[in-house]
């Protein structure tokens, strides 16, 4: 019984997420599957390429499509993808809720827990699929797709469960009127919304996915997944793992559907505006983002593009920062939503330990670590992994001519085991403060601005405006004054975003971990939603209270 089987990890998952301490279900070292799973996994993997992928529970395709090209060898995975038409996508979707909607929600959590301990066993798969359509470095692949994505399903699993048992499902309700009483059987049932559409992404197609399919399934709704076209295969193999455990145990494989597509016939605005779509969760840029909330009729959830700042005031040690900021910037070719962008320096300098380290100082230390760590033989390639397309490396490319002085020219960097890989270091920029037509946008990957400012409070209201008025996800701050660290937290947390304090070591801004970082407020222009506060999940169902009198 998978109840029984699954109660522990349930619960555990539920605690922890009213804790928000440290806590994990799948490990996120490789090694901790086996020691020949990551060769079984590249075998596996390959033996995909170059046919149609049959292991999805669908049928009565129109079609097949398929256009992912590797990062790091720039060839063809050759994958192709069953194609299917919208309308019969949302009717089967529609049929295969009807069963789900009614199933009680500690069934509902056993069997998707049992869909993530299938979807485990296909970790390596989806790493390296996730490799090679992304241009992840296989650790990040692996850990980004596996268990940290995982590890978020379930925490929306959780969430979801806590919540759809929050009131009582039934009561025998009595009010005093003196000599007699109205007696009523009361029951509160939570409807779910209806077909849900979860819109992938080229960066992280399992990461950001995940959380709104489990939070669509948890709460009832069947989901339809619409990857990007250039990074289908790493979602559908997790999809064709959901579809095969619900089949398992005599539910309609359909409820969790793979709508595939290509560049040049995309489906999403179809998908979007069918009727009988309920709910949306988006990951991508902004102007995509701002027209799926803009649809009438439909709950959305958005996780779109910010800019992320890093504010520098005073450090202990200046070295142990400037390396961790250098990583962080570096880390998949800054192609993460997480990643700092824009860094605040004021032309004062910054204060240390050992006195004040002036601003070119700063700068000059900053562009030798980003430069130690790319040309470094062991780290360097492996950090940057590949830029996943052409446009975010002709932007790369380009970015010098954006004005300002270039502090660093962005550079080619060869990676030894793939001799054709995408692999682009960093262009670091200095530009002033009156720049804001440079450092007020998103510059998506290798790009890094140094912005010099009048002084730290100059430098906290230009982050805070850059986060109110085009969204922040991420901030980090370093500071050792007590009384700055409050006006940073207050400032920034005003606009809703999050701030990183002094963080050195082998921790960076860009990570989040489930069951404790929100990630994305919802609350600025970089998304609408979090993973996974509460508003994540109760906005996917509605509560109706049912009165029965009782003689």
């Amino acid at each position: 019984m998978l109840v029984t089987k699954h109660q522990n990890t349930i619960e555990a998952a539920v605690k922890a997420n009213h804790e928000r301490a440290f806590y994990s279900q799948y490990p996120e070292h490789p090694k901790a599957y086996g020691e020949d799973a990551h060769a079984k996994g590249v075998q596996s993997y390959q033996q995909l390429l170059n046919k149609p992928f049959k292991q999805l529970l669908q049928t009565g395709e129109t079609g097949w499509t398929g256009e992912e090209v590797s990062p790091y060898t720039q060839e063809v995975l050759g994958v192709t993808y069953p194609s299917f038409p919208v309308d019969d996508l949302v009717k089967k979707a529609i049929t295969a809720g009807q069963q789900w909607g009614k199933t009680p929600v500690g069934e509902r959590a056993a069997v998707l827990t049992e869909t993530l301990e299938r979807i485990k066993d296909y970790f390596f798969d989806i790493a390296n699929a996730t490799m090679h359509t992304t241009g992840q470095s296989f650790m990040m692949s692996f850990q980004a797709s596996g268990p940290h994505a995982n590890d978020r399903a379930l925490e929306a699993i959780a969430t979801g469960y806590h919540e759809l048992q929050r009131y009582p499902p039934q009561v025998a309700w009595e009010k005093p009127m003196g000599k007699f009483s109205i007696k009523l059987q009361k029951t509160f049932r939570a409807i779910p919304k209806g077909v849900g559409l979860v819109i992938g992404c080229s960066t992280f197609p399992v990461w950001n996915t995940l959380p709104g399919v489990y939070a669509d399934l948890i709460t009832g709704n069947p989901v339809i997944v619409k990857p990007h076209p250039r990074a289908i295969l790493p979602i559908a193999i997790a999809v064709s793992a959901i579809q095969q455990v619900l089949q398992d145990n005599g539910y309609d494989p359909a409820l969790c559907q793979l709508a595939a597509d290509s560049s040049d016939h995309l489906i999403t605005k179809e998908l979007s505006e069918h009727p009988d779509v309920k709910l949306i969760d988006y990951t991508g840029g902004s102007t995509f983002g701002n027209y799926i909330e803009s649809l009438p009729g439909k709950t959305v959830f958005t996780e779109k593009a910010g800019v992320n700042s890093v504010l520098l005031d005073s450090v202990k040690d200046l070295d142990a920062v400037i390396q961790n900021l250098a990583f962080s910037v570096s880390l998949y070719s800054g192609q993460m939503c997480t990643a700092p962008q824009n860094f605040f320096i004021p032309e004062t300098g910054v204060r240390t330990d050992n006195g004040v380290v002036s601003f070119n100082d700063v700068v000059q230390k900053f562009r030798d670590a980003v430069v130690g760590l790319v040309n470094n033989p062991k780290m360097g390639a492996g950090t940057l992994g590949a830029v996943q397309n052409e446009g975010t490396l002709t932007r790369a490319r380009e970015a010098q001519q954006l004005g300002g002085k270039v502090i660093l020219a962005g550079t080619e960097v060869a990676n030894d085991e793939f001799s054709k890989a995408r692999v682009f270091a960093p262009t670091i920029l200095e530009v002033s403060s009156a720049d804001n037509n440079i450092y007020e946008k998103e510059l998506f990957g290798p790009v890094v601005l140094i912005i010099k400012t009048k002084d730290t409070p100059h430098t906290i209201q230009l982050a805070r405006q850059m986060a109110r008025k085009h969204g922040a996800i991420t901030c980090a701050a370093y500071t050792t004054d007590a009384a700055v660290k409050e006006k940073i937290a207050d400032e920034m947390n005003s606009v809703f975003t999050p701030v990183s304090f002094n963080l050195t070591g082998f921790i960076w801004v860009n990570q989040h971990a489930a069951f404790s970082d929100f990630h994305v407020t919802g609350g600025n222009p970089a998304g609408n939603a979090s993973f996974t506060n509460q508003e994540f999940i109760v906005k996917r169902f509605v509560w109706v209270g049912n009165r029965e009198l009782i003689e």
